[in-house]
């Protein structure tokens, strides 16, 4: 019987793209933030937020990423800043070589920050390496308490995590403790932050960690 060994790292293209990637946002000294999460937890809402707020002091640019449709980026566009969309036709997550064909769209050189909103999805889009500087988790008090645990890869890989939606604890049996507590579980490294997109609850603290991180970079890159 013939004897097959998997010794070729399967992620290996992806990884090499993503070098290329961190080197050209290094270069132009763009901050890179991958967003991730479930479906429908809330990640272009917040990002329409944090265009319109942190727009007199960034200019910002976001890379989409959906299975289908132009919906997400053209929200983006009309929160006002340029936004590109990746269709990935069915794969559910973005990969590196994804993001680094549509990096010629940006003149990188106009950009402060980009933001890539990755596929809803609690799974894939945590193994591949896009060539970002930081990873924030958006999860949203609908989708129960269980979530944090159930998908340990996807906390151990961000060091910020975003509850939204907790306009909605009245009406669910959530706890932000738990939640605290299981996330401590998983990354002790990591933060969580209780948000609402709808009434604004506690964005000023993530405006606030993202210009904690955007000084913390550019002090690394000059």
């Amino acid at each position: 019987m013939e004897r097959i060994v998997l010794s070729e790292d399967a992620l290996a293209s992806n990884n090499k793209a993503a070098a290329h990637n961190r080197e050209l946002f290094r270069k132009y000294g763009v901050l890179t933030i991958n967003i991730m999460s479930a479906p429908g937890s809330g990640k272009t809402t917040l990002l329409e937020h944090t265009v319109k707020a942190l727009a007199p002091k960034y200019r910002i640019g976001v890379i989409e990423g959906d299975l289908a449709t132009q919906k997400d980026a053209d929200r983006i566009r009309a929160a006002g800043a340029k936004a590109i969309q990746i269709n990935t036709q069915g794969v559910c997550h973005l990969d590196a070589r994804m993001v680094a064909k549509v990096l010629p769209q940006f003149d990188l050189s106009q950009f402060d920050i980009v933001f890539i909103e990755n596929v809803g999805n609690l799974i894939c889009p945590a193994n591949y390496d896009l060539g970002e500087r930081h990873r924030v988790a958006l999860l949203s008090v609908p989708e129960g308490n269980d979530k944090i645990l159930k998908y340990p890869v996807m906390f151990l890989k961000t060091e910020l995590v975003l509850l939204n939606k907790i306009d909605l604890l009245p009406y669910f049996e959530f706890s932000v403790e738990q939640a605290v507590e299981d996330l401590r579980t998983i990354n002790p490294d990591s933060r969580l932050i209780p948000i609402s997109t709808k009434d604004g609850t506690n964005l000023d603290q993530w405006y606030a960690w993202i210009d904690e991180v955007y000084a913390a970079w550019k002090q690394m890159v000059a």
